[in-house]
């Protein structure tokens, strides 16, 4: 055994064992985007005053080891308001950010929300990485679904309020990860999941304190889940009926519906974490001195926005911001190649990889969604409105995105950013008591990578410029 210095606490540590697999251990783990992997560079620490990645340093010796300063995410709760009448809890169990919202039954109206980051982001920023650090023993599946109910659970204690029911929404695999059940076969062909359907279970059993009952929304298929169910609950069909609406979750596995009143269809894309901040070199969640927007005046000069006083990353909607003015300064050109890093500010800068990574995530979803309508043969001209879904579209900058191709600019002028849209469909489903439409849970589902369409769009759209019409 060896002994591991920190902040005056002494851990001790396996002959051979991770530092970062100790961390874990003694709940001190901070988030390993990449699953771990030592490609995303963000476990980095001090051991013995030099720089180390957790994941990486294998502890042989006794050590001394500086933690970083603990990042501060940004809440959004609202405001609480009294409660009248029975309440119920709704749920969206994202990848990235938990949401819990106090509702009250009586009129649908939200009391409140608490949010914080998934926990899972310790073991992976995708569920990709997260399935496969699942599916390698017992112990590791068990860590995924206990690190969920934990948190669950502390969230409804945070609430001060206590209901018979919790509605949940997520995607296919956090379903599974939450009800503890097995997800390997959905990250293997044919991506098989051991269930789609609505289930309800005794939070007793799933060791949920609070509540009584643990009810999931329906998935639609492996890739889109009941998060993309909830949303399709909210959201108004077109009022022409021989038109559609689309909606986009914007996520790192953007998920993407084509409907109407009596028909569905849709897609998922790998478009990969960096709008959640991984994969980026300076990338971050919505958190204290997080660069959230970004533009570049007449006269040259950066206009910076920050979460805070003091610039330490760039979020999502910044990368889009700093993307677009960098293209229109010409300081990248229309194939992606930047000549030197940018420095965004101080401490702060966008490399050439950077902008790969982002114009992979851009093309995967623009592609998506042009593929998906060919698929069912519906024109622009036949799409009534485009709503974009999640935290990070809240505050996109509409105009950017369609500049650099993220959303195809066909749909100038139909774009409507529409919050929480899994949340708030899932407070819908709590009190209406209706059940989930059935054009809805038999949407049909088209598999990208057999698609020549989305792989001929895909590298099409990697550019930026009039080639994204």
């Amino acid at each position: 055994m060896h002994k591991i210095t920190v902040d005056n606490q002494i851990l001790f540590a396996r002959d051979g064992e991770t530092l970062s697999s100790v961390l874990m251990r003694y709940g001190l783990a901070f988030s390993h985007p990449c699953g771990g992997r030592g490609v995303c560079k963000k476990c980095i620490l001090l051991v013995d005053g030099k720089e180390q990645l957790s994941c990486r340093y294998i502890v042989n010796s006794d050590i001394t080891l500086t933690l970083p300063l603990a990042q501060k995410t940004v809440k959004k709760d609202r405001e609480s308001t009294k409660t009248t009448g029975d309440v119920c809890f709704a749920f969206d169990l994202g990848t990235t950010t938990l949401a819990l919202a106090v509702v009250q039954k009586s009129d649908g109206k939200i009391a409140k929300v608490i949010s914080r980051q998934n926990p899972q982001s310790l073991y992976g920023a995708d569920v990709m990485t997260r399935i496969a650090y699942g599916a390698k023993s017992q112990e590791n599946a068990t860590a995924l679904h206990k690190i969920i109910i934990s948190a669950l659970s502390e969230m409804i204690n945070e609430s001060g309020v206590t209901a018979d029911e919790l509605f949940v929404s997520g995607n296919t695999t956090m379903l599974h990860f939450l009800f503890g059940i097995d997800c390997s076969s959905i990250g293997v062909y044919p991506y098989t999941p051991a269930f789609l359907r609505s289930k309800t279970v005794s939070a007793n059993e799933l060791g949920v304190i609070g509540v009584k009952t643990v009810t999931s929304l329906d998935n639609i298929s492996s890739f889109v889940g009941a998060d993309l169910t909830a949303g399709a609950l909210l959201l108004p069909p077109p009022n022409d009926e021989k038109k559609y609406n689309i909606l986009v979750d914007l996520g790192t596995n953007a998920e993407i519906l084509l409907y109407n009143e009596n028909t569905l269809v849709c897609t998922a894309a790998a478009a990969g974490p960096c709008f959640e901040g991984a994969n980026i070199s300076c990338g971050t969640s919505y958190t204290e001195g997080a660069i959230h927007a970004f533009s570049i005046d007449e006269k040259g000069n950066k206009i910076v926005k920050t979460v805070g006083d003091v610039p330490r990353g760039l979020c999502g909607t910044g990368l889009v911001d700093v993307i677009a003015s960098l293209v229109k300064a010409e300081i990248i050109d229309e194939t992606g190649y930047m000549e030197d890093d940018y420095e965004i500010a101080e401490g702060v800068t966008l490399t050439g990889e950077d902008v790969r990574q982002f114009q992979l995530a851009k093309s995967a979803i623009s592609s998506a969604i042009v593929s998906l309508m060919e698929s069912a043969n519906v024109p622009p001209s036949q799409v009534e409105s485009l709503f974009v879904s999640g935290g990070f579209a809240t505050a996109i900058n509409v105009e950017n995105a369609l500049f650099v191709g993220l959303l195809p600019k066909c749909f100038k002028g139909k774009i409507y950013a529409v919050g929480n849209s899994c949340l708030l469909g899932t407070v819908k489903f709590a009190t209406a008591n209706q059940p989930v439409p059935d054009f809805i849970k038999k949407g049909k589902y088209l598999d990208l990578s057999q698609n020549a369409t989305f792989t001929r769009l895909f590298m099409e759209n990697m550019y930026f410029g009039e080639e994204n019409d």
